[in-house]
């Protein structure tokens, strides 16, 4: 990857698009995890490739392409998401989440439940867990990735965890409707 990463910082298309094939599917569930839309999600992983290929030139550490693309991603995420809270846009549809994996109806209650759960939280929230948990990123690689301090991405993380468990145990205590009942 180090020298797709060193052609492309020369300007050789070939090499990029080499790059961000190898990247594309990470970036785009990375992308879907913190947005929770799709829409705003491939916006974001298009807006991060377009600025890794106007910055990349600038790239001081070839070795550390990875961790900046992320950090590209995630930024462009958080922006479109501030913009969009900002423009007062409709919530997403609750239809666009993602594939069912399996097809329990156990597996699917849980699945809709942690998606529930997983949308209340703000997206700076949403980042930290992504990063740290499905990325598998420490702490203070998080706090590389958003540029914030490792105590903010603490915090966040705490809250997030919190926030999450009590969203899960709230929508547990929920009386369940029997098929005869009215929606």
């Amino acid at each position: 990857m180090h020298e797709l990463v060193e052609r492309a910082r020369h300007g050789d298309h070939d090499a990029f698009t080499a790059l961000v094939g190898l990247t594309i599917d990470r970036m785009n569930a990375t992308a879907w995890l913190i947005a929770r839309d799709r829409t705003i999600a491939e916006d974001a992983v298009q807006e991060a490739c377009l600025r890794a290929w106007r910055d990349l030139p600038s790239l001081r550490d070839p070795a550390r392409y990875e961790a900046w693309l992320r950090r590209l991603l995630v930024r462009a995420c958080l922006d479109l998401l501030r913009r969009q809270r900002r423009n007062a846009v409709a919530p997403a549809d609750e239809r666009d989440s993602g594939p069912l994996v399996g097809d329990a109806s156990s597996e699917v209650a849980l699945r809709d439940a942690l998606e529930r759960a997983f949308r209340r939280l703000s997206p700076e929230h949403r980042a930290v867990v992504v990063l740290t948990h499905l990325d598998e990123l420490s702490t203070r690689e998080a706090a590389e990735v958003l540029g914030i301090p490792l105590g903010t991405v603490k915090s966040r993380l705490h809250h997030a965890l919190r926030g999450l468990r009590a969203a899960l145990e709230a929508d547990a205590r929920l009386p369940t409707r029997s098929e005869g009942e009215p929606a």
